[in-house]
């Protein structure tokens, strides 16, 4: 019999009981910490990783993520409609008459010498040289390996590197083919029906549809002089999101000279310095991205749109404030009025706060049949993991989403010159906002400093009163005319009324008493 510290006895059967649970416990914890050779290697691959965090790697051409392509509505803005570029969707039956079309332009580029003798109405401001094919080629298939890096390996590796190698050929002199025959107006030399130009142009800007932009590169350095290759693409690209701005007076023009000057702090702080002599600002992300190559024709498009300083922080953060979203037509009766940008980048919106009323400056904007798509293509590639962190694209399209509900949203924009509608009735352009902004997550950072100052004059009371004084009792050129004839009856009352009392007191009180 043993006794424990409490005074209580304890058998000899409790004793082998407790130390035959210890006994188990141990054995389990052992049997535990043991790891088995599937684990050792995969603890192994894990530590292989520590190598890939931070590094530099090469952009891939990436897949339409998965959660945007699960919207039956938008599957097609993601297929190409007449032409594959690139190993994604090479070899489509329904893709293989441009196939044909592709070898014509590959000789029409190798061929084409700004010496020539051009037809009429053709452009000659491209200096090219003649080159042969087999130069091209040989060019093409010394960068292969890094080509390919730019793909998955997955859906490469039922390439050869000599398959590789024509279809990057192909393709590329294709597109620059393409390019010189509409930036100089010798449509006539593609030798294809004006719809089906119409569709290459949508079909290049597809996620899917892209190639490495060295293998551009590599064929632009054989064929044109001074970089003009990469001025072609650009001009291409800009030429496709111009419209002609509608001439403006001289007064207005004075006006829009203070209002861009004054509206805006930086530009004034800017004007300031320059007038003191001051050093312009320092070397900015923007210029430093000249130096590197574009991953391909979508992002170089991106560029176009979006300004890369515009929404340099990334990510996702917590405001104290919150920022309703309101249409158009709401921000018209709150007294704030619409005016286009001078500048078509997305990222050019800026609100510049008056006395009584408002202006909110939007880039123009072109819409039509390609834009849904082109808009799609250019939400699924910032949605891609090793693109830049900005949604500079998603965050302007939540913007106008916000702005337009109704197709009296659309009227408003469009009578401001801010929308031009080729794709049909107002509504339909609602509609189309509507659907490319649903689910999407803006940057948290974009345009947070028009949404501040739109949310500061709600709260204006003063501003709000007048607005919708002005909006009920002025809302056609007649009221006003009207208004101004009664201030004017009125002014002549008072000052009859005033001369009358005058005339009254000397009569009374002569100037001799």
């Amino acid at each position: 019999m043993v006794t424990n510290e409490e005074g209580r006895s304890i058998g000899i059967n409790e004793i082998f009981v407790d130390e035959y649970r210890i006994t188990i416990h141990q054995d389990s914890t052992s049997n535990s910490q043991e790891i088995s050779e599937n684990e050792r290697q995969w603890l192994h691959t894990l530590e292989k990783r520590r190598g890939d965090i931070g590094s530099m790697q090469k952009p891939k051409i990436q897949k339409v993520p998965k959660m945007h392509r699960e919207i039956e509505a938008n599957v097609r803005c993601y297929e190409p409609l007449v032409v594959s570029i690139g190993p994604f969707h090479h070899g489509k039956p329904e893709l293989q008459l441009m196939e044909k079309r592709k070898e014509l332009l590959v000789i029409q580029f190798a061929d084409q010498d700004c010496i020539k003798e051009r037809p009429e109405g053709v452009l000659p401001w491209l200096s090219t040289n003649s080159v042969s094919i087999d130069v091209l080629y040989k060019k093409v298939k010394n960068i292969m390996p890094s080509a390919r890096e730019c793909y998955d390996d997955e859906l490469i590796k039922k390439y050869s590197h000599e398959e590789f190698a024509q279809m990057m050929l192909l393709d590329g002199c294709f597109i620059l083919q393409y390019f010189h025959c509409i930036v100089t107006g010798n449509y006539k030399e593609l030798k294809m029906k004006s719809h089906d130009i119409a569709f290459i142009r949508r079909d290049l800007f597809l996620l899917e549809n892209q190639l490495p932009f060295e293998v551009l590169q590599v064929l632009m350095n054989c064929k044109f002089k001074n970089n003009e290759g990469l001025g072609m693409i650009k001009k291409f690209i800009s030429s496709a999101h111009t419209k002609p701005t509608p001439p403006r007076g001289f007064i207005q023009g004075i006006k829009d000279f203070f209002l861009d000057l004054f509206g805006d702090t930086q530009k004034v702080m800017s004007f300031l310095g320059k007038i003191c002599g001051e050093e312009g600002p320092p070397f900015t992300k923007q210029e430093s991205m000249k130096n590197r190559l574009p991953a391909h024709l979508l992002e170089l498009l991106k560029t176009h749109l979006i300004d890369p300083n515009a929404f340099s922080e990334g990510g996702c953060y917590l405001r104290g404030e919150w920022c309703s979203y309101r249409s158009a037509m709401e921000l018209r009766r709150a007294g704030i009025r619409f005016r286009p940008g001078k500048s078509r980048r997305l990222s050019e919106v800026k609100f510049t706060s008056f006395h009584c009323s408002a202006l909110l400056t939007l880039p123009p904007i072109t819409v039509d049949d390609s834009t849904k798509s082109e808009f799609l293509n250019l939400v699924a590639y910032e949605a891609c993991p090793d693109t830049p962190d900005d949604f500079g694209i998603t965050s302007y399209l939540t913007l106008m989403d916000s702005l337009i509900d109704h197709a009296g949203d659309v009227k408003e924009l469009r009578s401001k010159g801010i929308l031009l509608n080729f794709l049909g009735s107002d509504q339909e352009v609602a509609d189309l906002f509507n659907e490319i902004a649903r689910d999407l997550v803006p940057n948290p950072h974009a345009y947070v400093d028009v949404k501040d100052k739109i949310e500061k004059h709600y709260y204006s009371k003063s501003k709000i009163w007048i607005a919708e004084w002005k909006n009920t009792h002025f809302t056609s050129p007649w009221t006003v005319l009207a208004f101004i004839a009664a201030l004017f009856v009125i002014g002549l009352e008072v000052t009859s009324t005033f001369l009358a009392g005058i005339q009254t007191y000397y009569t009374v009180h002569p100037k001799g008493s």
